[in-house]
């Protein structure tokens, strides 16, 4: 049984207040995605409210900026559901409601299984990838590590070099 498991944190910028009407259809879709997500093979956990959103949840001083914040059995998990779902609509639909970050917006590292990351964790982790680049602490789909339990981080890609 595998002692680690994935979390990974994605962050966007919002182009308006969530209650306009240029996000309608981002708020239309929230609760299909996090649904799918939760019945998808792998997933462990996410960040939510009470009222089972997390969009409300505050880690960054900016409050234009929500937070996804989840935990995965494997890598592989976490890239079925985000690139071989419903869930590519909704990401091919960002510029509609997000604008462009400056610094990195998602990361990925391992967690003993049953720890559940915190934004501010995840925050950190978002940091640590900006200051020091993919390294087995805070990585990307592209620039892949193994998980602590093989003693080897291994650096690996899920994309071709010239993607």
């Amino acid at each position: 049984m595998p002692a680690y498991q994935l979390a990974q944190v994605n962050v966007a910028r919002l182009l308006a207040s969530l209650d306009s009407e240029q996000l309608t259809g981002f708020v239309a879709n929230l609760d299909p995605i996090n649904a799918l997500a939760e019945q998808s093979p792998g997933f462990v956990w996410r960040l939510k409210t009470e009222e089972g959103d997390a969009t409300t949840i505050q880690a960054f001083d900016d409050s234009m900026i929500i937070v996804n914040l989840s935990v995965w059995e494997t890598v592989d998990a976490l890239k079925n559901f985000t690139y071989d779902s419903a869930h590519v609509t909704i990401m091919k639909r960002r510029r509609e409601w997000f604008s462009r970050f400056q610094t990195s917006y998602l990361v990925l590292w391992w967690i003993e299984k049953g720890h559940i990351p915190t934004p501010q964790e995840a925050r950190q982790r978002l940091e640590m990838l900006d200051e020091h680049g993919p390294t087995a602490l805070a990585f990307t789909f592209r620039a892949l590590f193994d998980s602590p339990e093989t003693h080897q981080p291994e650096q690996k890609s899920l994309f071709h070099q010239s993607e």
